[in-house]
């Protein structure tokens, strides 16, 4: 997610004749890796302010967009599980995650506790070689880190138990996200420092909430009755609307400046979230005869996954091809779930997973150094392709098994699964005493709505 700076011709020469002495005199060899101190620039500062914004919007539209997914006695608790990363994400974060993610890493595994308990969190000098405030930086980030289990609730919506998710999350950001963000995005990380590319989340963020969403199926189980029913479509495609608007804060701010790289990884996040929705829709209508919102809502967001880990790497005509493809493949994706029989609720495997483990590859296959410095191919391109592969099998393993133990561990201690009472009758109920439409049975008269047939409601 770094953007590299123009530093001029003298700062270029002056770092020659340091590593020249450095390597005449052994005790100086440390100022090759002196980095020239960077600038406040209050242009770059403003649009991460406003991305920082963007991005946060993203959470609340995903909480919209699952909302209308689910049956009416589960809209609130589905919202909820997405508000309730706001709370817990940025306690974590700000107290431990972001040092954990982006404090010095000498090993390139997990930084050290420069910002334990928001130690050091300058509003007044920059992070690193960027020209914006360190605590902008450890806010910008901050709304990744939350968006993230966000996602993975759509998975378990409609079962998972509402203190067993808090905890869980809580656990996950510190223990999985932060690793993976060091790895991935910290200057020292070590799939950062193999050439792995990944300009805004497609592993650490789509890939690794897809996969954790698998180990807390594999855990949680099914719903006792699978059958999906939309409570208000006309909420998920404002919600769709509402990611595709905060998701250019998503892509375009990882540029970390007001430049030419976040013009371009706001236009290619752009073109392809259209194409994306096109493919969805063009798939749909020859395989089922009918286009739907639904469809339409999911075609967008796959195309906006799979250009995330390239919006800053490709140019117009390759993003409009990654998002006809994700929106295509996702399509057909989201139907392994019943052949393979694994109840992923909203998709979330078959859109966020399998969208960010193509858009990973295809970062790879499309990636330009002309549009970005950054993209280094010593091996060519076959040997970036392989370095994409071996990114997306370490930040998968990792999170699969990570997560894996972590449900095991929540759902021994707090529980991770709704009772059958609880399920039945509803989790807006059950867990927080209001439902979303007031045409709820009381809480009171729940024995008798267990009688009731459980597609009712």
């Amino acid at each position: 997610m770094l953007s590299p700076k123009n530093n001029g011709f003298g700062k270029t020469v002056m770092k020659k004749i340091l590593l020249g002495l450095g390597l005449l005199v052994p005790g100086l060899a440390l100022a090759e890796t002196a980095t020239p101190a960077a600038t406040l620039d209050k242009g770059d500062s403003a649009w991460i302010i406003v991305a920082t914004a963007l991005v946060l919007l993203m959470t609340p539209a995903l909480a919209i967009f699952y909302g209308g997914l689910v049956k009416r006695k589960n809209v609130l608790n589905t919202m909820l599980l997405c508000f309730i990363t706001m709370g817990v994400v940025s306690l974590t974060w700000v107290l431990l995650g972001f040092s954990l993610a982006f404090g010095k890493s000498g090993n390139g595994f997990i930084g050290d506790l420069t910002y334990l308990f928001g130690a050091d969190l300058s509003i007044d000098s920059p992070y690193g070689t960027q020209t914006i405030p360190l605590a902008l930086f450890m806010l910008f980030q901050m709304k990744f880190a939350i968006i993230t289990p966000a996602l993975v609730s759509g998975a378990v919506a409609e079962r998972i138990k509402f203190s067993g998710f808090i905890l869980f999350t809580a656990l996950w950001s510190l223990l999985i996200y932060a690793p993976m963000a060091c790895w991935v995005w910290n200057p020292n990380g070590w799939l950062a420092k193999m050439g792995a590319l990944d300009f805004a989340g497609g592993t650490v963020v789509h890939l690794a909430s897809g996969v954790t969403a698998i180990a807390l199926l594999a855990v949680i189980g099914s719903r006792r009755n699978r059958e999906t029913t939309p409570n208000n479509l006309t909420l998920t495609l404002f919600g769709a609307g509402m990611l595709w608007f905060g998701w250019f804060g998503f892509n375009a701010g990882s540029a970390l400046a007001m430049d030419k790289l976040a013009v371009n990884a706001f236009l290619t996040t752009h073109t392809a979230a259209a194409a994306g929705l096109v493919g969805w829709l063009l798939v749909e209508s020859l395989t089922k005869g009918k286009a739907g919102a639904i469809g339409c809502a999911s075609g967008l967001v796959a195309g906006l996954v799979a250009v995330t880990p390239a919006a800053g790497f490709v140019g117009v005509v390759p993003s409009l091809a990654i998002g006809l493809l994700a929106g295509a493949i996702c399509c057909l994706a989201i139907e392994l779930k019943h052949k393979l029989r694994y109840d992923d609720a909203l998709d979330v495997v078959g859109i966020h997973g399998v969208g960010g483990l193509l858009g990973a590859i295809l970062t790879g296959v499309f990636a330009d150094p002309a549009i970005n410095p950054l993209v280094s191919m010593p091996n060519g391109r076959g040997g970036l392709i392989l370095t994409q592969l071996a990114a997306v099998g370490a930040v998968g393993a990792f999170a699969f098994i990570g997560s894996w133990i972590l449900a095991k561990l929540v759902s021994a201690t707090v529980g991770l699964r709704a009772d059958e009472h609880e399920e039945i009758s509803g989790l807006d109920l059950a867990y927080h005493g209001e439902d979303g439409y007031g045409d709820l049975i009381p809480s009171s008269l729940e024995g008798e709505a267990l009688r009731e047939p459980v597609g009712a409601r």
